[in-house]
């Protein structure tokens, strides 16, 4: 099991003029708390345009600043939005190489297509070919990591002649490769790439058993065509996040965070009516809530009322909101459920809504010393338990992995005319 923090970079309002700056310093300092405790990971998600959800349009510029200080926890996307009229292949391929050179090797690349339609309109997205997009560009992105040179590509959405990419990373052939996944589909979908699976959604420990089989299933089997040149068969689950030596305490701090994660998350995806630079999400929250059954006490059903299955999704969703907030004791339980189901990372949502650098700061505290050296003693032994078991599906995903035979040896480029 290892253990990571998801920055969204949430910015609810009101916002003063050091808001953001504040914001990016904080999150930077906990990143360093948590590589001197021995957690695993620090994820940033790339979004633009959404107001008070992320303001985290610039990943590769906080992975950088991060990578500055610290030494071992490893420096995630979670994930680069890769339609090339977003991000371009070539300039990811060069972010991310200069990124893990100068990490030491540290980083790993989590990739997706983009959801939001206030996101894809203003990058000119066509959502009905976002996933054809975003696998040509991961293809393209893996290809120049790895081939000297680049022999070129002719496809429907990225065109680029042959030309050597520098520099090259760290790790060989390349970092690490995930793919978000919100859905049983796109997890499957996950592991016929070789990808490791970045699961979104709160899931229970059950629902995550029920992926996680599935996931490794597909991961074992001849259906695992590796997009790029590894297999990186793993498993995460995202949760929200505060710890205390008192349940109460750890409710107080952490669970508006996680109600106003779920709230601005409807707003941008499905329920919201967003006018740029001048809705108040936060406000509409205070407004909404109780509504929405995002309180501290929800509201349960008149007795001997069966619920509706609209209000037991709702139920559902709330108490996923709650999990990962609470006592040492009651977190060790949830992770060992989470251990017990397969997954192989639990990455905490720490920042989200207005919780409190400090409370942040001594969550992580806390359960660095509380928490994680149970998992931290059988990690050794439970990757060996795993490689040998994947040993024989990842040698035989990797003799499925398309090699590249083009021979651009007599390409040359005249400085004047071309080539």
């Amino acid at each position: 099991m290892r253990f990571g923090l998801i920055y969204h970079h949430q910015l609810p309002r009101p916002w003063a003029e050091d808001s953001e700056e504040r914001l990016y310093n904080e999150s930077l300092e906990q990143i360093e708390l948590a590589d001197r405790l021995g957690l695993d990971y620090a994820w940033a998600t790339e979004h633009h345009f959404l107001e008070e959800y992320s303001h985290s349009s610039a990943p590769e510029v906080f992975l950088a600043a991060a990578a500055a200080r610290t030494r071992n926890i490893r420096l995630a996307h979670g994930i680069v939005s890769l339609p090339p009229t977003v991000n371009h292949p070539a300039r990811v391929a060069e972010r991310l190489a200069t990124l893990d050179l100068i990490s030491g090797g540290r980083v790993d690349f989590g990739t997706g297509a983009g959801s939001s339609q206030l996101e894809l309109e203003a990058f000119g997205v066509d959502r009905d070919t976002k996933k054809d997009q975003w696998r040509e560009a991961l293809e393209v992105v893996t290809r120049l990591l790895t081939e000297t040179p680049f022999t070129g590509h002719q496809g429907t959405y990225v065109n680029i002649p042959p030309r050597n990419l520098l520099p090259k990373p760290k790790q060989r052939p390349h970092p690490p490769l995930w793919m978000a996944c919100s859905a049983r589909t796109t997890i499957e979908t996950a592991a016929r790439n070789g990808l490791g699976a970045l699961s979104f959604s709160f899931v229970s420990p059950e629902e995550a058993k029920e992926w996680v089989d599935t996931y490794y299933r597909i991961i074992e089997s001849d259906e695992c065509v590796p997009i790029g040149k590894t297999v990186n068969p793993n498993f995460s689950v995202v949760l929200p996040f505060m710890c205390h030596q008192d349940e109460d305490t750890a409710l107080d701090r952490g669970l508006d965070g996680a109600h106003f994660f779920s709230y601005s998350l409807m707003h941008y995806y499905i329920t919201g009516q967003h006018r740029p630079g001048t809705s108040d999400v936060w406000q509409e929250f205070q407004n909404n809530r109780e509504a929405a059954g995002l309180t501290r006490e929800p509201a349960a059903p008149a007795e001997g009322e069966e619920p509706t299955p609209e209000a037991k999704a709702m139920m559902a969703q709330i108490t996923s909101l709650r999990r990962g907030i609470g006592t040492p004791e009651q977190i060790t339980d949830l992770v060992r459920r989470y251990e017990a189901a397969g997954v192989d990372q639990i990455i905490f949502s720490v920042q989200t809504g207005k919780n409190r650098h400090d409370h942040i700061c001594e969550s992580l505290e806390l359960f660095a010393a509380e928490v994680l050296p149970e998992f931290a003693e059988r990690r050794a032994e439970a990757d060996r338990a795993k490689q040998e078991r994947l040993a024989v599906a990842v040698k035989a995903a990797l003799t499925r992995v398309k090699t590249n035979t083009d021979d651009v040896s007599d390409y040359v480029i005249s400085p004047e005319l071309g080539a």
